[in-house]
């Protein structure tokens, strides 16, 4: 069995890999789709004797699968984001703390304890449906705080805005964490020189606004803010885990989490650093559903272990990733 200190105590590189492929194997024989995943692809235990051995299973078999490794029920089934007819993935979750314990260890690692922090959520488009697992882990960070001003905010420019400025002129440390859109949408509005505030983009325009590189989006928060570095946080409806930018667009990841690049040709092979391919991703606190999904993003490596995402594959560029997908 695997256990949740098995996880979160990892301290190394080897302890990384060993656990990785102890939940391979656990979840090979106690995760049906995963199972009937490798089958096709005639990966088992007994050919798969390295990390880079390892199946990924793409993403979009959230979408039309139950995806859980044993028997027990939901806790809580978190949804993606999508426009009005789109099938969207459902992670469903069957230990919440667990959750809990990624999201909370990965913060305190990156940034120390959540109580030195007033926490503002700028997140209309998540709060307007039920599901968010970005939600949750926003209220959740909320209520660590325990400061009487942190809370979320839909558009509320203005009130957010004067909180803002009254904050940081205290000397508060804040960390306002909000969705790409609406943070470009306050900074038309007012203007911020901000000396003790986090800004954190958690990504996407959700169709309201046209997409942008990352350099350029980051420059005009970070003039708009008045701030040296924009934050980001790497992760999905379908992880139990994220990454975190502390400027840049480099994101490093928690000891229980990493990133592999593959092919974007060839979907079961893995490239090595500095190189742009589909962004495969190992996540051992999904240790309950699947821990090795394969993404939809194109990213980049690095020796010492960070990336970069750089953007999507369109539909055209998904090769030898659909098997199964229904």
């Amino acid at each position: 069995m695997i256990s949740t200190s098995d996880i979160f105590s990892i301290a190394s590189k080897k302890e990384f890999e060993k656990i990785t492929l102890k939940v391979f194997r656990h979840q090979y024989e106690h995760n049906a789709v995963y199972h009937q995943f490798c089958t096709l692809l005639k990966k088992n235990p007994s050919n798969v004797k390295r990390i880079t051995d390892i199946p990924f299973l793409p993403i979009q078999f959230f979408k039309s699968n139950r995806i859980v490794t044993g028997t027990n029920s939901d806790e809580k089934v978190f949804t993606s984001s999508g426009t009005t007819g789109m099938i969207t993935s459902k992670h469903h979750v069957t230990d919440l703390s667990v959750y809990e314990t990624s999201f909370r260890q990965a913060f305190s690692q990156f940034y120390g304890n959540i109580e030195d922090y007033c926490v503002l959520a700028l997140l209309p488009s998540y709060l307007e449906r039920d599901g968010s697992s970005l939600i949750y882990m926003a209220q959740d960070l909320i209520e660590g705080s325990q400061h009487p001003d942190s809370g979320f905010y839909l558009n509320e420019y203005q009130q957010l805005a004067e909180k803002l400025i009254t904050l940081d002129k205290e000397g508060q440390n804040v960390l306002l964490i909000g969705v790409t859109y609406a943070l470009l949408d306050i900074i038309e509005q007012f203007n911020f020189q901000l000396n003790n505030t986090l800004i954190m983009e958690t990504g996407g325009m959700k169709g309201k606004r046209k997409e942008m590189i990352r350099e350029e989006l980051h420059a005009i928060l970070s003039k708009g803010f008045g701030v040296k570095a924009i934050h980001s946080e790497y992760g999905m409806t379908e992880l139990l885990s994220q990454a975190y930018s502390l400027g840049n667009g480099i994101f490093e990841c928690p000891p229980w989490m990493d990133i592999l690049i593959r092919d974007t040709e060839d979907a079961l092979s893995p490239i090595g650093y500095n190189k742009t391919g589909g962004i495969n991703v190992i996540d051992l606190a999904n240790f309950n559903s699947c821990s090795f999904i394969a993404t939809q993003d194109l990213g980049k490596k690095y020796e010492n272990q960070s990336f970069e995402v750089l953007g999507r594959f369109d539909n055209s560029d998904i090769r030898g990733c659909n098997l199964l997908v229904q």
